[in-house]
């Protein structure tokens, strides 16, 4: 068994304050995906951003307290990427993949596009370049899983209040078409939806209006991956009993040994 974790931590200092690094020593993850630190590296000087048993990876963003991507991993990988090859959003520290033999896992957080009509143009721009780096991908021999925080609901199922939110960033028609896509005529699968059909399944509430302690929530955290691994997915959770950020972290079980 293969076990990944994906969370946007909303701050990875936060988020150890919070108790994440705790719950993650007991959780026996092969790989952890954080999205989100809003760190520099140079400011993580604490032991536990350096998990013990974990090789671990940084991409930060250039801008103080933005952004940024990490992963660590029980498995040294054979080689480590930085950024998919746009200038404009790599400087914004949003993806960081891990290859390992036959099987590659990257941590991606997609641009959020609610702040303004201009994230919300950049958020644009950054679908159609992230569309050909899947193509590109499609292209490779080995498997992917694109484990993060995509900012986009895919279905009405995926959030509570679907109906007074498809005028809003992250469930508008064009964001929820691409998707469409993706899952469609470039055949990546969402992991969660192959094991789990539930609604009221969500990873991001939220922090007005007691939306997580009614569950008004949004599932825009995803593990994504290539068709090849469809069939191996055995599991997954929410994790809901602890809170260290206004995400939760999802937690997902594959059929995959890794050699060595």
């Amino acid at each position: 068994m293969f076990r990944i974790i994906s969370l946007n931590a909303n701050g990875i200092r936060a988020a150890a304050r919070k108790g994440f690094f705790d719950w993650l020593d007991a959780q026996d993850a092969d790989v952890v995906c954080i999205q989100e630190t809003k760190a520099q590296i140079h400011q993580l000087t604490d032991a536990c951003f350096d998990p013990a048993g974990y090789h671990s990876y940084y991409e930060d963003a250039e801008k103080k307290g933005y952004s940024g991507v990490a992963v660590y991993s029980r498995h040294e990988p054979r080689r480590v990427l930085r950024g998919y090859g746009d200038p404009e959003f790599d400087r914004e520290g949003r993806y960081l993949e891990l290859q390992f033999d036959g099987l590659n896992v990257v941590s991606l957080y997609l641009p959020s596009g609610s702040s303004s009509e201009e994230r919300q143009q950049a958020k644009f721009r950054c679908m159609a370049s992230f569309t050909e780096h899947l193509k590109k991908l499609r292209r490779r021999r080995a498997e992917y899983i694109l484990c993060g925080d995509w900012n986009i609901a895919h279905k009405e199922i995926d959030l509570k209040n679907w109906r007074s939110n498809r005028k809003n960033s992250g469930f508008l028609p064009e964001e929820r078409a691409w998707l469409d896509e993706v899952f469609g005529k470039h055949r990546y699968v969402d992991a969660f939806r192959v094991v789990n059909p539930e609604p009221d399944q969500y990873t991001w509430w939220s922090n007005r209006g007691r939306a997580w302690e009614k569950n008004v929530g949004w599932r825009i955290d995803y593990q994504v991956v290539t068709p090849g691994l469809a069939d191996r997915i055995l599991g997954t959770s929410i994790y809901k009993d602890d809170r260290f950020s206004d995400h939760a972290p999802l937690i997902m079980d594959y059929d995959w040994l890794h050699d060595g």
